[in-house]
């Protein structure tokens, strides 16, 4: 039989166990932000990528590089759906001024538009 400082020693080496899958399970359950951010500057780029690949949402105001050059909105636009649809995420605007960009484990809802069962007449 043993005895009671085995006994001490298996439920602490248990409790060890136990706090590093505690651990691993808080570095899983990671949180998802949103957070809001103006783009001024193609090279805010680079941080909007390293927020969705953290996981978080990110809704961007693009007013302010639109104010600079409509063709870096362009380019600013095209890198980021080239880099969403690489990683799996999702984007769409919204509204004239804004842009949200989301992660993997995020898909943004789209209604789909309602198909007429009768035929549209073209004649006026």
């Amino acid at each position: 039989m043993p005895g009671l400082s085995e006994l001490f020693r298996r439920y602490k080496r248990e409790e060890k166990v136990e706090e590093r899958k505690t651990e691993e399970t808080k570095d899983t359950l990671r949180k998802t932000f949103l957070k809001a951010m103006p783009i001024r500057d193609l090279s805010d780029l680079d941080i909007v990528k390293n927020e969705v690949r953290s996981g978080n949402i990110l809704i961007l105001r693009i007013t302010p590089l639109a104010n600079k050059s409509v063709e870096d909105v362009k380019k600013a636009v095209n890198e980021l759906c080239e880099f969403v649809d690489s990683l799996g995420g999702d984007i769409a605007r919204l509204g004239e001024e804004r842009v949200v960009v989301c992660p993997p484990n995020i898909k943004i809802w789209r209604e789909k538009p309602q198909v007429a069962s009768e035929p549209i007449s073209t004649a006026a």
